[in-house]
């Protein structure tokens, strides 16, 4: 694909906006990142995610999950328990969400001396 049609796309479909909308989401980069080793619990999740709520976890996975990248599934247990996973389509988000996460890791530094250097400049100007 040429980089003239991609661009034609991109203008022209706003499905494709909503998608990178919705895997762009920081809430949603987390839980792909932590469900690509597989399944867990409601409360597993939620302990594994720093400083999400409850109602955005839960809005979140159900979003994902009418996306198709996350299965929910009800465990006959009593109580029944739920876990979620990533589905085939969300294991193919996981990649680029790692390799996303892992560019991160490698430029936290530099990003937050950047963000250090431009705060004292507008202070000073």
């Amino acid at each position: 694909m040429n980089m003239t049609h991609s661009l034609v796309v991109l203008k022209d479909d706003r499905n494709i906006s909503q998608v990178l909308s919705r895997v762009g989401d920081k809430w949603t980069m987390m839980m792909i990142y932590i469900l690509q080793n597989g399944p867990l619990h409601f409360n597993g999740m939620k302990r594994s995610i720093d400083a999400i709520s409850q109602q955005m976890l839960t809005r979140t996975l159900k979003a994902l999950e009418r996306d198709g990248i996350v299965k929910r599934t009800v465990l006959p247990t009593n109580p029944p328990m739920v876990q979620y996973a990533l589905t085939a389509l969300g294991l193919s988000l996981s990649q680029p969400v790692l390799a996303l996460c892992k560019w991160a890791c490698e430029n936290l530094e530099k990003i937050n001396y950047s963000q250090n250097q431009y705060d004292e400049k507008i202070q000073t100007s």
